[in-house]
């Protein structure tokens, strides 16, 4: 299984985080209320938790409770908003607890979605996919624009130093915002977090799944990625998880996998040659004059590959 992840730099916390978790004046006193009055938001940065470890968390509160309160915000209706604390929420569910403790804030929509990331980001056990799809969305929210628009600049930025070339006004500032965002984060420049990362959302299905789910780290998930035929790549990718094969064994049965096909490719080559020349024997192209002129050039032409290729 994949090693333990290292938390992220709490200098997040630090910047983002503290403008509206620290801030004394939007706190309210931690209170207890009935777990049916909080509801989940309608956009959940996290969407995966392993089951072993939430087993973990449902019998830690078995026997102490919940140590430290869900922080929500309130809605018009009396109820209440998870902002973060999903797995105790769920842990409490499963154990049907009547009543959690939750701290309540004022949080709009833009916050409560920025402070969830935030806390989510400060996790050592997110997945790859998961940190990715939760650092486009902190940078989205940031810089008011898309995910796709994030990965744009970033795209952007590389082509225009590739070429020597100075970035618009607009994209400059926004670039240099990404970058005050990771620096905050302490794990990626915006280069790093392009070229490592954002491939990451455009893997095969298969092998996404296996990331979310973490049973697989991402750089041996991107080497598998490469196998282009589809069941090879999934045989591949179930052993190596069955047999936690190390980055240095997954590659070399993709080497493996490469001479496999080379070798059909020659084969087949040879074969279809060997066709033509019985083909040849049997066709009326012999008493053609074109035909066989046309022949004698392809002949030559073939001569003269197979020397090359011999020198």
């Amino acid at each position: 299984m994949p090693k333990a992840r290292q938390p992220l730099s709490q200098g997040l916390a630090a910047s983002i985080a503290q403008k509206f978790i620290a801030d004394p004046a939007s706190v309210q006193s931690s209170q207890t209320i009935p777990i049916e009055q909080i509801q989940l938001p309608a956009k959940q940065p996290r969407r995966y938790f392993d089951p072993n470890k939430l087993a973990q968390l449902v019998k830690s509160i078995q026997e102490h409770g919940i140590l430290e309160p869900l922080l929500v915000r309130p809605l018009e209706n009396g109820n209440y908003e998870l902002v973060a604390g999903e797995r105790r929420y769920r842990a409490a569910q499963e154990l049907k607890l009547p009543d959690v403790p939750i701290v309540s804030r004022e949080f709009d929509d833009q916050q409560a979605l920025q402070v969830a990331l935030i806390e989510n980001l400060q996790r050592e056990d997110l997945n790859p996919v998961e940190e990715t799809e939760a650092i486009l969305d902190l940078l989205s929210i940031t810089l008011n624009i898309s995910n796709d628009e994030v990965a744009s600049i970033l795209h952007r930025a590389n082509h225009a130093k590739n070429r020597g070339q100075e970035l618009e006004e607009n994209v400059f500032l926004q670039l240099q915002t990404i970058e005050s965002v990771l620096a905050g984060i302490g794990r990626f420049s915006a280069e790093s977090f392009r070229t490592s990362r954002l491939p990451l959302l455009t893997l095969p299905a298969e092998i996404m799944r296996a990331l979310r789910e973490g049973q697989i780290e991402f750089t041996k998930a991107r080497a598998i990625a490469r196998v282009k035929n589809e069941q090879q790549r999934k045989t591949l990718l179930k052993v190596a998880v069955s047999k936690n094969l190390s980055l240095s064994e997954i590659k070399q049965k993709i080497q493996e996998l490469n001479v496999t096909e080379k070798e059909k490719s020659s084969t087949s080559y040879v074969q279809r040659y060997s066709q033509i020349g019985q083909q040849l024997k049997k066709a009326d192209i012999w008493n053609d004059p074109d035909k066989r002129a046309k022949l004698d050039t392809l002949l030559s032409q073939i001569e003269d590959l197979v020397k090359k290729t011999d020198e």
